[in-house]
Formats: C-alpha cells, structure tokens, sequence
C-alpha cells in the first residue's frame, strides 16, 4: 500500500512537470544543441551546410573586436551592479517599517520604469545628454563647468549608458531587495539590541548573512543581464566611439547584420553563454550562499 501511494505521489509529480519539460525541450534544449550544431559549420541562408570544426571558434578568439566587447560587457556590469544593489539596499532599509498608502505608492513609483522600454529610456536619456541644450550639460553649465560630450567622449561613455541601466533596473531590483529584508524576523534585531548591538553590528551580523541568497541572485541576475545588454548602446551610441560601448551581445547582432555566415555569429553567442556561464559560476563560489534557517 505504501509503495502504492508513493508510485502515485511521483507520477502525479512527474505529470504535473511534464507540460513545463515539454516547453523546455522544444524552445530551449533543441535550439540550444542546433546552435552548437551550426557553430561548427559554414551554413547560411543561402548556401548548403558545411562542416568546418573549430573555425568559427578560433576566428571569433582571435578577432580583438570580440574580446573588447566581453571587457566592454564586464566593466558595464561593474558600473552596473554594484550600484544597483547599493541603491535597492538603502531604499529597502528606508522602506522596511513604511506602512499603509505612502508605501504602495513608492512601491508603485519606483516599478514604473522597469516596464518602461529600454528604446523609449535610451531617447530620454539621448535628450538628457545632449551637447547642446541637454539637461545635463545645462546643470555643469549652472556650476561653472565646461559642457561634456557624454556619449562621444571614450572616457564617459561607458559610464552614460550605465545610468539609464541601472534606473531601468532598480524598481525590481529594489523590490527583491525589500521582500528580502522584510523576510528577515523582527526578533533578530531585538535580541541583538537587547545585547548592546548597535546598528552596524546588526547589519554585518543579522542583515547581510541572512540576505546572502538574495544578493546572490541580484548579483548573478544583474551581471548575465549587463553584460548581454543590447538596447541602450544600440540606440544611444551603436558601440562607438572606437567601440568603447559596443558590448558583447551589439557585437552578435552587428555580426548577424552584416555576415551571411551564421557559424560565425552562432559561435559568438556561444562563447558569450560561456562567459555569462564563468561569470555565475565564480559568483556562486565567492558568495558561498546557504541556505538560512530560523
């Protein structure tokens, strides 16, 4: 009888995930290993399939186009990143004992520009930098400062195209950040209080270990996510000046524009899911999330 129950317990269970395995098999797994069948080939539109081993591999390493924009990807996502969890950070400790009408309506507010699209948010910020008559420029101006061509110049540009990410980004990745910490019992904190912690020591003892798994997942969420950004260079700078913004994912769609060999490009995508791979993998090993138990 008790193997009975348990046969039925993980039939129910297996049928239950078949639909979802089924969507996996057929828009992920499938695609995935034909794209690793295309990268070894010469294939196109056009033309016959062609076996050509690691050629495209060994051009796309070789070609120092493709190795800036994953050092482009990287140093976007530092901008990025850290700045996002900082700022979810601090709005989720303000937020934490806000109650009542006030909170969902910051809650709201801070949301609106994650379903923004990021096409509209790179037109704003274009009009926000621009060199004669932007916003941002007129601020300098008012200080006393010279105007700064912000998307031309190699030194800045990098750095324009992060502030528009991480606005996009920060509502939800703010909201995490407060579920998180509204997860955390209240109890903790009075214990530690009751034991002479100040805030500090509750932050580096209680906050941040039991936040350790959401900060993972914002940590490898946001990096896979900046790296593979494509909208906001496209729009506001198609990768230039001297590609010092073209990232690696402008990089694929440029070279699916312009080569009608797809191996070339296939190989390029999957190069960069093993970058994003590397990427989440070292995360994993330097946070060293566990799971927290009350």
């Amino acid at each position: 009888m008790r193997i009975s129950t348990k046969w039925n317990t993980w039939l129910t269970a297996y049928l239950m995930i078949l639909p979802l395995i089924g969507l996996l098999t057929v828009f992920a797994v499938i695609p995935f290993l034909y794209a690793w069948y295309v990268s070894f080939s010469d294939w196109s539109f056009y033309d016959p399939w062609k076996f050509v081993g690691l050629k495209n591999y060994r051009q796309v390493l070789l070609d120092p186009k493709f190795t800036k924009s994953v050092i482009v990807g990287l140093k976007f996502s530092l901008y990025v990143v850290p700045a996002s969890l900082i700022l979810a950070f601090l709005f989720g400790h303000s937020m934490r004992h806000l109650r009542g009408k006030s909170a969902d309506f910051v809650k709201t507010s801070i949301y609106i520009p994650t379903i923004m699209s990021g096409v509209i948010a790179s037109i704003i910020f274009l009009f926000i930098y621009e060199y004669q008559g932007g916003f941002l420029n007129y601020a300098v101006g008012l200080l006393g400062g010279d105007k700064i061509a912000w998307l031309s110049n190699t030194k800045t540009v990098l750095i324009a195209i992060a502030v528009p990410a991480i606005w996009l980004g920060f509502g939800l990745t703010a909201l995490i950040m407060l579920a998180g910490l509204l997860d955390i019992p209240e109890s903790y904190y009075e214990a530690a209080e009751l034991e002479g912690a100040g805030s500090f020591t509750k932050m580096f003892k209680i906050t941040l270990p039991l936040m350790k798994n959401v900060i993972l997942f914002l940590l490898v969420l946001g990096f896979n996510g900046s790296i593979q950004e494509l909208v906001l260079p496209m729009v506001m700078t198609q990768g230039g000046p001297l590609e010092e913004s073209q990232t690696p994912s402008l990089y694929i769609f440029n070279h699916f524009r312009d080569d009608i060999l797809m191996g070339n490009t296939i190989a390029s995508a999957i190069l960069l899911f093993i970058v994003c791979g590397s990427v989440a993998a070292v995360l994993f090993r330097l946070v060293n999330s566990e799971k927290a138990a009350d």
